[in-house]
């Protein structure tokens, strides 16, 4: 696609233009699409200006002198309510006539779905178009009761003498008046008629109907300001910022069109979590959930510490709880329940197999825990109250340890950035090991690293914290008691330093530098501020500030390039920045608000036009994480990597080599064609909860072209570093993607080969044929051998009862025996329907001779039968004397003349004829295989030329690598004997020659490579004997297995070299048993294979386009995956922006310009990783905790 596709096609361009003056608006609908009318659009009219009519008559009393102004406030809202009320139940009224109609009406779907047909002006159709009316009757209630009285505080709030007293000026008080009636009128329309659809949309589905609500929430909040005002005296800052939001107030309409003030939902989540990180000193927690239980938990501490009269007491308090929070109580619960659990167990059953790196808490863990916390209480305690009363002076003991933390954060810094392929960003670290293509190698060379990364490790985990403890401790603000800035800042401090060290860190060593420079001059950071305070500031302004750069980086990059690259230069390119040039400082002013804000900065169409996005959560989608995903075929790959990759992501967020990884950190990883997407949730003293998505690996052509880059990328940072600078620089570093580090995990590799001179080889063809013999032959042995296993342990207890058998038949070869496999009419011939088919017969006429079969065999059936020996069975008596077992003769063991020319009826047919056996050693029952099993419709002829191409020696050698531990009591020369069982090899000779009947037919010519394909897949061309095999399901799918590793076989010998003896056969059919699965990629197995972590997968394809057969090969190993940190700015941006278009422009066209491939923005792998429905993350985790202990 070229960078000039439409940005919306027609048909969205219509439908935008038609949403947006309804947003603006708060709900009418003046562009319709089609003629409507003039009374829907005066109806409309009226019904937006009835909330000013009804407010202009209290004002209009008030004015006069007529009332009180709390009295005209009553009045106007009592008359809304009652309008309100009147227009549901009119709405109501509406749909009860219509309800019958609507039901037998057939939707047209080529109609606009907003046309409608109108009959009258107060019509039931014109009714229910203006107002929408409500879903619930207790919202038709409450909404009617908000209008009201939002309606009379708005009278109140715009009383032009109220604002003539604000203002002093009688033009600013008549444009507030007009315009301020204006934003009422809008939300009241929104509540009541009908709601607008938001472009600051959160929730796809609008349940509850809280959207409503949104216009007039806001709203109250200016007016509750206004009241504080009212009921308040000599608050001159309150007066200020009242004159102010009764300007802001005018454009409440143009901040709702525009999607700054943020939908309810979102507006509480990301309040909560603000407030949580900066005012208590927590983390965004990654559920909504946890998030309000942990907001509840820690303002309750917060308040609490309030009322502590000792101070040791509220050190104590404050260092305790600050400790306790900071850990995933949750998760820690959970782990120590389950590993109390599995202790008691053990000797009784395992335990299931987590999906992540569940902590393993016991014992060493709580005693850790309870130490930590120990020394924590003692050392705040002992120096508060000994040292706590010096106030701060070059030499007081605060500014020592000041001096302290200022080493330890520059320690902390220098050694982290050595951890990472690069320096800032930019320069290669030169300590970072040069040859990362294998894991040995660079294991090998990482070791010094990794020695700096365990040092920095306990520099963060327990130094720092108890270095910044006493720095709190000795602080002479903590004297004051009952002040709620103090319980506010410390209880929020003494949080920090174990919930984010390295940010408490930096914190304490910017305020410490302060105020070593402004000691002892008289300022308001010294003079109005505490340490608790002043920390809290610094916090703020650290976040903002480090927002701020992100967002202009971010900006930047969308900036240029969209001109440096070509395919992303349109035609509207060069006045866009030329726009954003001239108005640079209002672009600045949008980049620094949502900065301020913490709001993604939306570039509309990932364009260079910059908005403000209304503000969310730093997980930026609503729903649980991990709850959706495009669950498809490879899914299983990232199910079976995550574990280990989370494994490996405890290392290297502990030592650093990840950055600095905050909530909210984005990171990409990759390995040949799967990317990994990882999204920091939450982050706590020795815990991390990430979220790991998986993105598609059917590549389209734009997944192609990023992937492509993000390859480019890695390399220039991990690969051909042996000839390069020292300091190299990196090329890519206006890239979102800054490369990191690579971590070893355990993953499956992925190989692909093209078989071409192996599977056409008419050499490796012919001795496939020979090797299936013998492969069966080992398969249907070793099938055999684990049954008479199983069944002699489930066995046991009947023989303790029954007495002592030498032997006891398998049950299963008894049902075998008794029950003949049913016969299908449409795919199976018997032997009476052979003796009736003559050369007179239709071929064509179907139902007629089914018929006759039916009714020809209904003698045959009710005539009584012979009773003989079963063929293959063994006349045997126990101990007790049993007496020999018959069975009767079934049709189905004689076998039937199938392919040959049609006979005439009288002539003799020439039949197999199979003598009735008997097992010279009676433990060869063992090994017998069902008789059904050796009754194929082979011509005799052909059975004596194809028992020529039997192994024989290959049949001693496998029963002589036979064992038999499982049989208590057995004769020394049980193998011999079972050797020379001359019954036991007819009935494998007739067994595996009965399979290579059904496979490949009774020509003895080399198979071709498509009939090798076919029948490695399953799809066998058809032959007289296929109809035989897969009627018996169980020996089809032995036989395929046979045949699938006889390919495997001949692939490895043309790849290894010739098979010398038995004992390498042996031991490569072994191996497929054991280490392999061989089969097909969409096989149920083969994904079982891949969660269970088979060490290797092979599968057999075909190349349509090419014309070639290829061979695929999973590896399980310890692999390098590359990982690199993605611009978190960018990244919520790009979502920002997708949120925007899709929910609200519903811009879902599959080519849009927003979803083409970007290099530098990676804007479709960024599209792909949102949730669903907007993402398309073909795996999803649910929150993984990572402890970093």
């Amino acid at each position: 696609m070229g960078p000039d596709v439409p940005l919306l096609n027609d048909y969205k361009q219509e439908f935008f233009l038609k949403r947006f003056p309804q947003t603006v608006l708060g709900g009418p609908r003046f562009k319709l699409g089609y003629c409507a009318p003039p009374y829907i659009y005066v109806n409309q009219i009226i019904l937006f200006l009835t909330p000013w009519v009804l407010g202009g008559i209290g004002t209009l009393l008030y004015q006069l002198d007529i009332m009180k102004d709390y009295y005209t406030a009553a009045l106007s809202g009592g008359l809304m309510l009652v309008t309100a009320l009147i227009l549901q139940m009119t709405n109501l009224n509406a749909r009860q006539k219509t309800v019958t109609v609507e039901r037998m009406q057939i939707q047209n779907t080529l109609r606009d779905e907003d046309e409608y047909e109108f009959s009258s002006c107060v019509g039931s159709e014109t009714v229910k178009f203006i107002i929408s009316g409500k879903k619930y009757l207790v919202n038709t209630v409450f909404h009617s009761f908000l209008a009201g009285v939002m309606c009379g505080l708005g009278t109140w709030y715009l009383l032009p003498n109220r604002i003539t007293l604000l203002y002093s000026n009688i033009g600013g008080t008549v444009v507030i008046f007009v315009f301020g009636w204006v934003t009422i009128c809008i939300g009241e329309y929104s509540l009541i008629i009908n709601t607008a659809t938001e472009t600051a949309t959160f929730q796809a589905l609008d349940t509850y109907e809280i959207t409503a609500l949104m216009r007039p929430f806001y709203i109250f909040v200016f007016i509750a300001v206004d009241l504080a005002h009212r009921f308040t005296v000599n608050m001159p800052v309150l007066e200020q910022t009242n004159q102010i939001l009764h300007i802001i107030f005018l454009f409440l309409p143009f901040l709702w069109a525009l999607g700054i003030l943020p939908p309810l939902d979102a507006l509480f989540l990301w309040g909560m979590e603000q407030v949580l990180e900066f005012g208590l000193g927590g983390s965004p927690m990654s559920s909504n959930t946890r998030l309000l239980v942990m907001f509840l938990i820690s303002a309750g501490t917060a308040i609490a510490s309030y009322f502590i009269p000792s101070t040791v007491g509220v050190v104590l308090f404050m260092t305790g709880f600050g400790f306790i929070l900071s850990l995933n109580l949750s998760e820690i619960g959970l782990a120590f329940k389950h590993t109390m659990i599995s202790h008691l167990a053990s000797n009784k059953s395992k335990c299931s197999k987590s999906s992540g790196p569940r902590i393993h808490f016991g014992w060493r863990e709580f005693f850790f825990y309870l130490t930590v916390l120990t020394l924590a209480l003692i050392e705040a305690s002992l120096l508060h109250h000994f040292a706590g009363f010096s106030a701060f002076s070059k030499a007081s003991p605060q500014a020592i340890v000041s001096y302290i933390l200022i080493v330890l954060l520059i320690v902390m810094w220098i050694l982290r950035e050595i951890q990472g392929v690069y320096l800032f960003g930019i320069f290669r670290n030169p300590f970072y090991p040069k040859d990362v293509r294998t894991v040995t190698v660079f294991m090998e060379m990482q070791r010094r690293l990794m020695k700096v990364g365990v040092v920095r490790r306990i520099l963060l985990t327990l130094v720092s914290p108890f270095a910044m403890i006493a720095f709190l401790s000795l602080d002479s603000s903590l004297q004051g008691l009952h002040s709620v800035s103090v319980c506010i800042g410390f209880t929020r401090t003494f949080r920090m330093v174990w919930q984010n060290s390295e940010n408490a860190l930096l914190e304490m060593v910017i305020v410490s530098i302060v105020q070593m420079l402004l000691f002892n001059t008289d300022v308001w950071w010294n003079r109005s501020l505490d340490t608790g305070i002043r920390l809290l500031l610094a916090g703020v302004i650290r976040d903002r500030l480090l927002q701020l750069i992100s967002k202009l980086q971010f900006a930047v990059a969308v900036l240029l390039t969209s001109w440096t690259e070509k395919k992303q230069r349109r035609k509207s390119t060069a006045t866009l920045i030329t726009l954003n040039i001239v108005f640079f400082p209002i672009v600045l002013a949008f980049i620094a608000v949502s900065a301020l804000l913490s709001s993604p900065m939306l570039p509309l169409f990932t364009l260079p036009i910059f908005l403000i996005g209304f503000p969310r959560p730093i997980r930026s989608w609503p729903g649980p994480v991990g709850a959706t995903a495009c669950v498809c075929s490879d899914t299983m790959y990232y199910q079976q990597v995550v574990p280990s990759l989370a494994t490996a992501l405890q290392s290297a967020l502990a030592s650093g080599s990840l950055g600095l990884s905050l909530p909210g950190s984005h990171f990409l990883c990759r390995f040949q064609d799967r990317l990994m997407w990882i999204l920091v949730l939450e982050r706590g003293f020795t815990y991390c909860c990430v979220n790991i998505k998986g993105l598609e690996l059917q590549e389209t052509s734009c997944h192609t072209a990023e992937a492509h880059r993000v390859d480019e990328v890695f390399e220039m940072a991990f690969e051909h570093q042996e000839h390069a600078e020292t300091f190299s620089l990196n090329h890519h570093f206006g890239n979102i993607l800054t490369p990191c580090t690579t971590l070893p995990v355990r993953l499956y590799s992925d190989a692909r080969n093209v078989l071409s001179g192996i599977i056409d080889s008419h050499e490796n063809l012919k001795q496939l044929k020979d090797d299936f013999l013998k492969v069966l032959v080992w398969i249907l042995v070793r099938y055999c051998y684990k049954k008479s296993k199983m069944c002699e342990k489930l066995d046991k207890t009947t023989k303790n009862k029954e007495g002592s058998f030498p032997l006891t038949q398998p049950n299963a070869f008894d049902s075998a025996v008794e029950k003949p496999r049913p016969i299908r009419d449409e795919d199976s011939f018997s032997v009476d329907t052979i003796a009736d088919w003559t050369d007179d017969s239709d071929l064509f006429d179907l139902e007629p001779s089914r018929t006759r079969e039916r009714k020809e065999t209904e003698p045959l059936e009710a005539a009584p039968r012979t009773l003989l020996s079963v063929p293959g069975s063994v006349e045997m008596e126990s101990a007790v004397g049993a007496l020999q077992e018959t069975a009767p003769e079934d049709k189905l063991y004689k076998a039937v003349v199938l392919g040959l020319p049609a006979v005439d009826k009288g002539k003799k047919q020439e039949v197999v004829n199979l003598p009735l056996v008997a097992f010279s050693c009676s433990y060869s029952e063992l090994l017998s295989i069902p008789e059904e099993w050796t009754t194929a419709p082979i011509p005799t002829s052909k059975l004596n030329e194809m028992r020529q191409r039997f192994p024989e020696d290959w049949y001693h050698f496998v029963l002589s690598q036979l064992d038999f531990f499982h049989l208590k009591e057995k004769p020394s020369n049980l193998l011999d004997d079972i050797t020379k069982d001359k019954a036991l090899k007819e009935l494998y000779v007739h067994g595996v020659l009965s399979c290579c009947f059904g496979l490949f037919g009774l020509d003895n010519t080399v198979p071709a490579p498509s009939h090798v394909f076919r029948a490695y897949t399953g799809g066998i061309p058809w032959c007289v004997g296929l109809d035989w095999l897969t009627g018996k399901p169980e020996l089809f799918q032995l036989a395929l297995k046979a045949f699938r590793y006889t390919f495997k076989l001949m692939v490895d010998k043309a790849s290894l070299g010739p098979v010398e003896n038995f004992e390498e056969l042996i031991n490569y059919l072994e191996e497929y048993e054991s280490d392999w699965y061989i089969g097909l990629v969409s096989d149920i197995e083969w994904q079982q294979a891949v969660l269970q972590e088979k060490p290797y997968l092979f599968s057999l394809g075909h190349d349509p386009n090419m014309g070639v057969y290829t061979g695929r090969v999973l590896t399980l190993q310890e692999l390098l995956v590359q990982v690199g940190k993605l611009n978190d700015e960018a990244v919520r941006g790009q979502w920002a922006n997708l949120s925007w278009e899709l929910l609200y422009a519903t811009n879902d066209d599959e080519e849009r310009y927003s979803i083409q491939a970007h290099p530098i923005l990676l804007r479709n792998l960024t599209v792909q990783a949102a949730d669903p429905p907007l993402g398309y993350p073909v795996y999803s985790s649910a929150s993984l905790h990572v402890p970093l202990l």
